[in-house]
């Protein structure tokens, strides 16, 4: 896997998805949590193409800022592109703006897994 590798994810934000509904704040407008995953989702598929059959990759850490409020009805894209391979380890700038400019921006660390070896864990098998 090569760095460079990008995508975009976008989201309306809808009432489910605001401080409010989410439980992360009390103002109706888009969560911090729902930025942080629109940020992750956006992450997961630049690199989804490129895995081995049976891979996926998991969230491990998250830095980044949310620098404004959005409006419920807003649309927030947010992009991720691969700025570095480490082994499993793969590390993403990510940036998420709405009609009115930036909305949050950050790091993101994902690391490719085995999806089977990676659920046994659950169960107590791995």
């Amino acid at each position: 896997m090569e760095t460079g590798l990008k995508e975009t994810s976008r989201m309306t934000v809808d009432e489910a998805r605001t401080a409010r509904q989410m439980g992360s704040g009390d103002l109706d407008v888009l969560a911090t949590p729902a930025l942080v995953a629109l940020m992750e989702n956006a992450a997961m598929r630049a690199v989804a193409a490129h895995l081995p059959d049976g891979a996926t990759t998991v969230g491990a850490l998250m830095h980044t800022t949310h620098l404004k409020p959005t409006a419920v009805g807003q649309t927030v894209e947010a992009t991720a592109v691969l700025t570095a391979v480490e082994g499993r380890k793969l590390t993403f700038e990510v940036r998420a703006t709405d009609n009115e400019g930036l909305v949050g921006e950050g790091t993101h660390v994902r690391y490719v897994v085995d999806r089977d070896r990676f659920l046994s864990k659950l169960t107590g098998r791995g």
